[in-house]
């Protein structure tokens, strides 16, 4: 049960007192790691005719180019597992770069989300960068339901890079950049 980066950040007191924790993911959430990451494909997945087994070959595949992409290009982050009363609901990344707070992964289990938790994590994040006089950054899937939740929360697009919109908050609230 090897140990990764240690949290970067501690929950606020208003999600800690409702049995909320955070802490660094181990090799032994690898299993519940999948499972969220497959959550988080179901619905681009339902759309393709594969057989179960070939969906859950690719989702595999996915996932541990995922998680090799992260641990070899984001060698800082923090790798925290949210959990509830103990149980592992979601996980949360995050990059603390001299200049911003990068969000390179947030997702819930399905069960939890809609609930306000996403919102509490990211209002958290929002006033620990404003804090630290840094931005909060995060990239998006266009298609992603959560892009109305970052938009409400004052982040802008600032690059569209094809599949994803590349979202920043800042303070200051920079002008809009166009996106195609």
């Amino acid at each position: 049960m090897s140990i990764l980066a240690p949290s970067a950040i501690q929950l606020s007191a208003a999600l800690l007192s409702q049995g909320f924790t955070l802490r660094p993911e181990t090799e032994d959430d690898t299993s519940f790691l999948g499972q969220l990451y497959a959550s988080t494909r179901e619905d681009e997945l339902a759309l393709v005719d594969w057989s179960a087994e070939q969906k859950q070959a690719f989702l595999a595949g996915q996932f541990q180019a995922q998680r090799h992409h992260y641990r070899t290009y984001l060698a800082g982050c923090s790798f925290d597992i949210l959990e509830y009363n103990g149980v592992p609901i979601g996980r949360l990344y995050l990059d603390v770069r001299p200049s911003r707070l990068h969000i390179a992964d947030i997702a819930l289990m399905p069960e939890w989300r809609g609930k306000g938790i996403g919102t509490a994590i990211l209002e958290m994040l929002i006033g620990m960068g404003s804090s630290m006089g840094k931005s909060v950054g995060i990239f998006v899937e266009k298609f992603n339901p959560a892009l109305r939740l970052y938009r409400r929360l004052g982040f802008i697009e600032i690059q569209d890079t094809g599949v994803y919109l590349e979202m920043e908050w800042t303070a200051d609230g920079p002008a809009q950049v166009a996106v195609s």
